[in-house]
């Protein structure tokens, strides 16, 4: 049976989209046995280094589910790792793509150019931090972008060296596998990588103790002494750090760094790749901290699902590269363009960034309820819906991988979509979409709940 065929039994409403039950539905153990089949096909066909998290079947997915062949639906607190934070098949987003698939597919910007290319940059460029004049490029993937904000910064500084974090995720590319901190699954064994790539310590407010400015003064120290400013291209780094851990910054680091690096020309450049597009309940992460970046790398949920990734920046930086020296066959994708201007419509007109901080306040409200109660959760962290739980050891507060481990694997066969993260692998990570009820996120809570009084 294709998924167009697939309904739900318990309803006639053909899956997709907001037609979907909103309800955790188990039919089956997971995987159930046509989860199974696909799980084998891709043993034999896919190459092993591509794994997956929860055992299943994809079919559907809409609201706060996803619905496996199985007929099981599961509750969906992971959007695809923040991709679709409007919520699978929007149909703003729906109606876009369906109208530009019938026009055409393709054609390369670079070769033939069209204006739903020039309007997502527009759109970019104005909801973007900062009122100063800005441009942009589109890309394919977050990764994509990182490496364009790096070639963007040291052709516009004329220098090579990069500073990124502790903790910090920024891609698998080479150049992005130097850029990110954990070596496990992303980088081992396959180097050697990019050079004139350095690290600093993160602000970690729950492991550090540092104030923002402490911290600031540490990572400033560091570039002084090992790297020096007349070599320093740029400063990259997530406001929020997703991979690494939903690691906040203490109060002030950030900005300090702004200061320094516009006092040294050195552009800074926020990864927002996560954090963007009203996850954490604003448009971008940078407004929370009072900055404004001088490149922003922006991807996951600019597209309601479709790939796509931008760089968005001061525009005498962006114009620094030379005729040809940006782009890439299928960067901005009319497709794409046409799905990221329906998602950006939704995100500035129907209420998602109030969405975002009402999830939270469940989120956070819930989690820092089970913490008073169970020391293994050392820390409830975040912003918006973009929050996370890190469980520790209870006696001596180290990280218990194990623990988080066993959650995880409890709540996904209970029909809960949920994704550790950080780099001692302690940490879930909760990344509703914000179409999801309440109803169906307080469940999902329930059972994470009654996973860690389990474990």
């Amino acid at each position: 049976m294709s998924t167009t065929e697939l309904t739900s039994p318990t309803d006639t409403t053909p899956l997709g989209g907001p037609s979907l039950p909103q309800e955790r539905r188990m039919l089956t153990p997971i995987p159930g046995p046509r989860s199974q089949e696909l799980l084998a096909r891709k043993a034999d066909a896919v190459a092993a280094g591509v794994g997956h998290t929860v055992p299943i079947q994809a079919v559907a997915a809409g609201g706060g589910v996803v619905v496996d062949a199985d007929g099981n639906s599961l509750i969906d607190l992971g959007a695809g790792i923040a991709v679709t934070t409007l919520g699978n098949a929007h149909p703003k987003v729906v109606a876009a793509v369906q109208a530009q698939v019938a026009q055409f597919t393709h054609t390369c910007f670079m070769i033939s150019p069209y204006e739903s290319y020039v309007g997502v940059a527009e759109a970019l460029n104005r909801i973007t931090p900062g009122d100063h004049a800005k441009k942009s490029a589109l890309f394919n993937s977050g990764a994509e972008a990182v490496e364009n904000a790096v070639k963007i910064a040291r052709k516009f500084t004329k220098k090579q060296a990069v500073l990124a974090f502790d903790h910090g995720y920024h891609g698998r590319t080479n150049l992005t596998m130097a850029l990110t901190a954990k070596a496990m699954p992303y980088k081992s064994g396959f180097g050697p990588f990019a050079s004139e790539i350095y690290r600093s310590p993160l602000s970690y407010p729950y492991r550090d103790g540092l104030s923002g400015s402490d911290a600031a003064k540490r990572t400033i120290s560091l570039i002084e002494k090992q790297i020096g400013a007349d070599n320093l291209a740029a400063i990259i780094i997530e406001p929020i750090q997703g991979e690494g851990g939903f690691i906040v910054p203490a109060e002030g680091f950030l900005p300090a760094l702004v200061d320094w690096c516009r006092a040294n020309d050195v552009v800074f450049i926020a990864d927002e790749v996560q954090t963007g597009f009203a996850r954490t309940g604003a448009m971008f992460a940078s407004e929370l901290f009072g900055i404004v970046p001088d490149l922003i790398t922006t991807a996951k949920g600019i597209a309601g699902g479709l790939p796509l990734a931008a760089v968005t920046g001061r525009a005498e930086i962006m114009d620094a590269s030379h005729t040809g020296g940006l782009g890439g066959t299928y960067g901005g994708n009319p497709i794409a363009c046409a799905a990221a201007l329906a998602a950006i419509d939704a995100f500035e007109n129907d209420g998602l960034i109030e969405r975002a901080n009402e999830i939270g306040t469940i989120l956070v409200d819930r989690l820092t309820a089970l913490q008073a109660s169970d020391p293994r959760i050392g820390d409830v962290r975040g912003r918006g819906a973009m929050i996370a739980a890190e469980f520790v050891d209870a006696a001596t507060g180290e990280p218990d991988a194990a623990l988080t481990g066993a959650i995880a694997k409890a709540c996904i066969a209970e029909g809960v979509i949920v994704l550790t993260c950080g780099t001692y692998g302690n940490v879930i990570r909760f990344l509703p979409p914000l179409s999801i009820p309440d109803d169906l996120l307080v469940e999902g809570l329930d059972v994470v709940a009654a996973a860690l009084a389990a474990a």
